[in-house]
């Protein structure tokens, strides 16, 4: 249902020769909707709404607890890879281990010997009059290069 409003103003004013002018506004009209009123459920369709609804979250919880259960299997698979590899790194190491450990310290004191001759470039381009030159002497031999993995 559609109600029309319309808004009536009206002003009187005293002319110069002293009569009333009378003068009527009228806004532009409005319409405002009524809504109709929701029809009241009933104790039945209430009661099977309900059923729906509880029957609705059951079937969620369950393919929620399958959910759940799987991943707790793969939880499980996991901590076994997990204490397996523990195992192994207890009983010992390969024989490879004391090869790897001499590659690492070499590249180690590879990168020292990178770092500091970076350092000594830099403060040579920063200032040459500043920074006194290194003596020959100073300067470590290149070191070996890594044999391939």
């Amino acid at each position: 249902m559609v109600k029309k409003v319309t808004k009536k103003t009206i002003t009187e004013t005293l002319n110069e020769d002293g009569s009333v002018k009378t003068t009527i506004h009228e806004q532009p009209e409005k319409t405002i909707e009524k809504k109709p009123r929701e029809k009241k459920m009933s104790a039945r369709e209430r009661e099977a709404l309900l059923i729906e609804n509880f029957v609705g979250l059951q079937y969620a919880m369950t393919n929620l607890s399958i959910k759940f259960g799987g991943l707790s299997d793969n939880i499980s698979r996991l901590l076994q890879v997990f204490e397996e590899s523990a195992k192994n790194f207890m009983e010992g190491g390969r024989p490879d281990d004391a090869d790897l450990l001499k590659k690492i310290n070499s590249l180690l004191d590879q990168n020292k010997t990178i770092a500091k001759g970076l350092v000594l470039m830099e403060s040579k381009l920063r200032g040459r009059a500043e920074q006194p030159e290194v003596p020959q002497e100073e300067i470590k031999p290149r070191p070996k290069p890594l044999p391939s993995i």
